[in-house]
């Protein structure tokens, strides 16, 4: 949202998703959300384990974005279906030439590398079978960055290293029983 809302100050820029937009206050009783989820400690409270479907991460908006969605700088459509050339193919069969592309595909991971160790993946193929970033079908195997993986801040800059850093000493623990 925030490169498309930057792009379409100077172009003409189309938002293509999914779904519609979901955006959470950036700001509370004046701080930003993020120094609210570290006081709190809902940052680092290990409850990606209770999350059987965890929830979409929002858009943090201050109001720019949503302003911005709302006057259509950017225009926001359903995902294309298809490109061919410099040519996007839209689902109402519409065919619009585009400059440029730019796929910011958010944390929907895609893990084939995984699909042939049995016991990594669910049944499904996704997610990875795993209890706070350590693989339950695959000794030896962890993870890190997923969503969720044992906080909300999991997949960010702010929590992946806490996570890395517990999983480094699980893994050194498993190869010194081996």
């Amino acid at each position: 949202m925030q490169i498309a809302a930057e792009l379409a100050r100077t172009a003409r820029v189309t938002l293509a998703t999914r779904g519609p937009v979901k955006f959470a206050a950036q700001r509370i009783l004046g701080r930003d959300l993020h120094f609210w989820t570290v006081r709190t400690g809902l940052d680092a409270a290990p409850l990606g384990r209770l999350l059987s479907h965890p929830p979409a991460q929002p858009v943090l908006d201050d109001g720019r974005y949503r302003a911005a969605l709302a006057a259509g700088r950017p225009d926001r459509r359903p995902l294309f279906t298809g490109a061919d050339g410099t040519k996007l193919l839209w689902s109402d069969e519409r065919r619009e030439e585009a400059d440029a592309i730019v796929l910011a595909t958010g944390y929907r991971p895609h893990r084939p590398c995984l699909s042939g160790l049995d016991g990594a993946l669910d049944p499904g193929g996704t997610p990875p079978r795993h209890r706070e970033g350590l693989a339950t079908g695959v000794p030896g195997l962890a993870l890190v960055g997923l969503e969720w993986q044992r906080s909300l801040s999991s997949n960010s800059l702010r929590g992946v290293g806490r996570d890395a850093e517990r999983i480094a000493r699980r893994l050194a623990a498993h190869l010194a029983r081996r």
